[in-house]
């Protein structure tokens, strides 16, 4: 059975902390009320000698399993099979031990008769601020299962998008591990190798390969470990930094100028605004509901405010077109269509014919990208490989020769 820590107040008042042994966070829970303990905080205690790391690994395979169990959920509840029933069967299904668990005790919080919604909402490392929305608009509207389909088919599109950057980048990285690994190598082990050799000749090294030497004996020392220190700590510092609202404002803004990437990343914004509102006004969210949900999920924080101004707008009465076009993000072909949909009282419809424009440009650029990218990545590579390798020939024709060879 999985352990979980808590942070729990006993019948003092006082903060107490610990683990548990139990089936669920539920049955957790249980026994801890048994004790006298009343729980503010639980989740699932890491397995002895887990690296973080390992987690990233696995996080896209839950993402598949929490798709597969909205499809399945909504098929069982359109059979006409309870929550509960189809929740219990659920639990066998999943095979991932933490979503497993994650299942079995929402599960467990329906049949005490809390609200699925509720229970969704203590697990938002599966289940987003969007997808509990929906839910919840499907228990209030009775139409559930109407909703975990939109959902499902949801989550599939924004997944589609993602693999597809990612297949995008995976080539070029390879590329570009590939390279450093090759001048690395070169540097460090042939060219020193070389260079003595020629010193013992009692011949000067080419300034050319006397800097690769340099470089050699830097790689090779203990100095380097100073420089990767450095690079830590200038990485982990600009992390910091862009945790803080200015530095994320900075760090988008930054991203969106890029000459290349900047246009590619502001379709990608906009057409997942345009694909996630028009997914909750269709489930029967309220425009202002649903601009609070969007703007938790742009992952852009000049998009963030342009959306939270639209909100206010909307609650004031006002348009929601015009601060979306002043973001800089959208631009105005987008948000005169954004004007139009709103007066014509079609802006779902309006809302899904930019989403799908914009992602099917999107993966053109991408295309686009790969191809650019790929060659520059290529000649790079041979230009470096080619630097060390004059490097090293140079030397031996100097020597060979008896001359100078320039």
């Amino acid at each position: 059975m999985p352990k979980f820590s808590y942070i729990a107040i006993d019948h003092k008042k006082k903060s107490a902390k610990g683990t548990v042994t139990a089936e669920s966070p539920y049955a957790a829970r249980k026994h801890l009320r048994s004790k006298g303990l009343h729980p503010t905080e639980i989740k699932e205690a890491s397995s002895v000698g887990e690296v973080r790391g390992l987690t990233g690994i696995f996080r896209r395979s839950s993402k598949n399993q929490v798709v597969d169990f909205t499809r399945q959920l909504a098929t069982m509840l359109q059979a006409g099979i309870k929550l509960t029933e189809a929740l219990s069967v659920l639990v066998q299904q999943v095979t991932e031990p933490r979503l497993r668990n994650t299942v079995t005790d929402i599960r467990d919080r329906v049949v005490t008769g809390e609200s699925f919604a509720d229970a969704l909402a203590e697990y938002d490392n599966y289940f987003d601020v969007i997808f509990v929305s929906m839910v919840r608009v499907g228990e209030v509207t009775g139409t559930l299962e109407d909703s975990l389909t939109t959902i499902a088919a949801f989550m599939e599109k924004r997944q589609r998008m993602e693999s597809k950057m990612i297949t995008a980048m995976i080539y070029p990285i390879i590329l570009l591990v590939f390279c450093l690994f090759a001048v690395i190598f070169l540097t460090v082990k042939v060219i020193p190798v070389i260079a003595d050799q020629i010193e013992k000749t009692g011949q000067e090294l080419p300034w050319i390969t006397q800097k690769l030497v340099n470089t050699s004996e830097v790689l090779r020392s203990w100095r380097v470990l100073i420089v990767i220190a450095v690079i830590a700590i200038l990485v982990f510092a600009v992390k910091r930094f862009f945790r803080t609202k200015r530095g994320a404002y900075i760090r988008d803004k930054t991203a969106l100028a890029l000459p290349l990437f900047g246009p590619l990343l502001k379709q990608r914004i906009v057409a997942r605004f345009a694909s996630t509102l028009s997914t909750l006004l269709s489930s029967g969210l309220p425009m202002a509901e649903s601009l609070r949900v969007v703007a938790e999920v742009t992952g852009n924080t000049i998009m963030n405010n342009a959306v939270k101004q639209a909100r206010d707008r909307i609650l004031s009465g006002a348009d929601i077109a015009t601060p979306l076009r002043e973001s800089g993000v959208i631009s105005p072909a987008i948000g005169h269509m954004v004007a139009v949909g709103e007066k014509s009282g079609e802006l779902e419809r309006m809302l899904k014919t930019i989403s799908e424009s914009l992602e099917s440009s999107t993966d053109v650029v991408i295309e686009r990208l790969s191809a650019a990218v790929e060659p520059v990545i290529i000649v790079v590579m041979a230009v470096l490989v080619g630097i060390i390798a004059y490097a090293t020939m140079l030397p031996i024709l100097k020597y060979s020769a008896g001359s100078d060879i320039m």
